[in-house]
């Protein structure tokens, strides 16, 4: 049997999206990801060359993960996690205390959301929610300890 590639964290990840413009808000103001690199105008020369790496979208940086939107799924489709591929995404926070703080901010934003669940087999706390296309999100907390 072959060894193992010795693989390690998440480098990036990219989703495909419907509306670039909304989802592009969606994770910089809810979620705090900053634009790192994104397409120039269709009409730059320089658009047909990076389409080949950005497909028109863009490439953003929140900590170590790099994320890219990619405006390449046609409008109305909806992500759904019962096909073969992602089920969830999840982001961790530091306490309880900002999955709460998560909820009156999702709750500002309009953004439906579950409660907080705790998961003790695991020890943490979650938080689910949709992005704009449907992408099942979760911010993910250590259980607090009593």
């Amino acid at each position: 049997m072959p060894g193992q590639i010795p693989t390690g964290q998440i480098h990036h990840l990219r989703l495909t999206v419907t509306d670039m413009a909304r989802s592009r808000q969606f994770y910089t103001s809810l979620l705090g990801f900053e634009v790192a690199m994104e397409s120039p105008p269709p009409d730059d020369p320089a658009a047909a060359e990076t389409f080949k790496i950005l497909f028109g979208g863009v490439v953003m940086v929140r900590g170590s993960l790099l994320m890219g939107l990619r405006p390449m799924a046609p409008a109305g489709d909806r992500f759904s996690p019962d096909r073969v591929g992602l089920d969830h995404l999840s982001f961790s926070v530091d306490s309880r205390a900002d999955l709460e703080r998560a909820v009156q901010l999702l709750e500002d934003a309009g953004v439906p959301h579950g409660q907080i669940s705790s998961l003790p087999s695991f020890g943490i706390d979650v938080l689910s929610f949709d992005d704009p296309d449907g992408v099942q999100l979760e911010l993910t907390a250590p259980t607090p300890t009593s």
